[in-house]
């Protein structure tokens, strides 16, 4: 990606609240250079810097999952709780809430003719749990703790999901998410049969988003 790309990628995240992850976003983005364009991209130029159709969407989706991260990282430290560095992923989510099943959705059906790729879902939530373990255990190297980051990766999945459905006791899912976890950590058999529950329900998020039908 060129850095002319990269820097209205940057400007249209903001535009993600009240555009959702469209392409026209990516055309606003002009509009917030330093010295804005008197005109939106048009379409052409839209799919030469960020490719065709939803490809271009993706892009957006990905640049703000990215961005997300990003900020959970650099509004924490090592001494801050996992479950506060995951409640505060959950909260950035907030602004767009309504635009991230069709987020995944995008992501999650890259071919028309293949059914639902739950692994873009699953690599987010991983990324997420990743970064979060880093952040809270950055010293650790134990086998366990790996084991330990699918366990969050799954717990993280999961409650996304409800914020979805609930934004409202989002927070105290996790928790009690997180509680039961650490009473006795999970299999990492069971945090597999975990996650696939979580995707299947999922899947009925997705494609109620309309874009996958």
């Amino acid at each position: 990606m060129t850095t002319a790309s990269a820097r209205l990628l940057e400007l249209a995240l903001p535009l993600v609240k009240t555009h959702g992850f469209t392409r026209e976003a990516l055309s606003l983005s002009v509009l917030s250079l330093p010295t804005p364009l008197a005109h939106p991209l048009p379409d052409a130029s839209v799919t030469a810097l960020f490719g065709q159709g939803d490809d271009a969407r993706r892009v957006l989706v990905n640049a703000w999952l990215d961005d997300a991260r990003y900020k959970m990282k650099a509004e924490s430290s090592p001494t801050t709780a996992l479950g506060d560095i995951l409640k505060a992923r959950l909260t950035s989510n907030e602004p767009v809430l309504q635009h991230l099943p069709e987020a995944f959705a995008l992501l999650a059906s890259s071919s028309p003719v293949l059914p639902l790729d739950p692994t873009p879902v699953l690599k987010h939530a991983a990324d997420v749990a990743n970064q979060a373990c880093w952040i809270a255990h950055s010293d650790a190297r134990e086998l366990s703790w790996y084991t330990r980051r699918a366990s969050v990766s799954a717990i993280y999945l999961a409650a996304e999901l409800h914020q979805l459905t609930s934004p409202r006791t989002a927070s105290a899912f996790l928790d009690s998410l997180l509680e039961n976890a650490s009473h006795a950590e999970k299999a990492l058999d069971e945090t597999t049969l975990f996650a696939t529950y979580v995707w299947k329900s999922w899947k009925g998020i997705i494609k109620s988003s309309g874009v996958v039908f």
